[in-house]
């Protein structure tokens, strides 16, 4: 038995809170009765109807995707362009991706149909820490770097403070390769940091989600996620930051 905000979730319906709100306001039915109590508790036999419309109850499933340039993180394109999930043509689940990795971006990728999961982990309050290394076009200076650091000014706002690691540069190339970690989920943001400091990005890869990494996979090569490491982001992603 599980919550019914829960289950709402879980199928991709709404956030927790939303379906919260779906449920005191009477927007909920379970085997044809409204119920307005946050407390009610479910069975995968109770049939559970939002605005009328029956909820797909799935078993979750979790998903680690390498994913390479060129490929949009969505599950459908109208422009015919690959998606992430071609890459999972055996999963018969409605999986989505958890936030998004531009076009041109490399890396790191969860897939889930936890809907629940997926707005904890987005969640601006909770946000968990994104590593990418970034190919640079310029040398950026130890100033411009701890500008980014202390957080930079974009067209949306100030950023948080990022952690930024000098790996490389060529000096006959004007290229550097940098790491930086950030726990926001802006639009482009790191390509828009790095621009904002004169230094525009050439190729950029996420390395780490959290803390897991790409170890052990190829671009396009994927792995289910362990239930402990499910646990372990639930857990992480719960806490919020000081």
């Amino acid at each position: 038995m599980e919550r019914l905000q829960k289950v709402i979730a879980q199928a991709g319906v709404a956030s927790r809170r939303k379906a919260e709100e779906l449920i005191t306001n009477g927007h909920v039915s379970v085997n044809g009765k409204v119920m307005k109590e946050l407390g009610t508790k479910v069975s995968t036999n109770d049939k559970i109807e939002v605005n009328g419309v029956p909820i797909e109850r799935e078993q979750p499933v979790y998903y680690m995707l390498y994913k390479p340039t060129g490929v949009i993180s969505s599950v459908s394109d109208d422009k015919g362009r690959k998606v992430v999930t071609d890459f999972f043509p055996h999963v018969d689940k409605r999986i989505f991706p958890v936030g998004r990795l531009d076009y041109d971006t490399s890396g790191l990728l969860l897939l889930t149909n936890d809907g629940e999961f997926a707005n904890l982990l987005m969640h601006p309050k909770y946000e968990v820490d994104k590593v990418y290394i970034a190919k640079l076009k310029g040398i950026p200076t130890r100033e411009q770097l701890k500008s980014l650091d202390k957080g930079i000014k974009l067209e949306d706002g100030m950023t948080a403070p990022a952690k930024t690691k000098f790996i490389s540069s060529d000096r006959k190339k004007n290229t550097a390769i940098v790491q930086i970690l950030i726990h926001e989920g802006r639009n482009r943001q790191v390509r828009r940091m790095f621009e904002a400091i004169g230094c525009p990005v050439m190729k950029l890869k996420r390395e780490r989600y959290g803390f897991l990494t790409l170890i052990g996979l190829n671009p396009g090569e994927k792995r289910e996620l362990t239930p402990h490491e499910v646990k372990q982001l639930r857990t992480m992603a719960s806490q919020p930051r000081k």
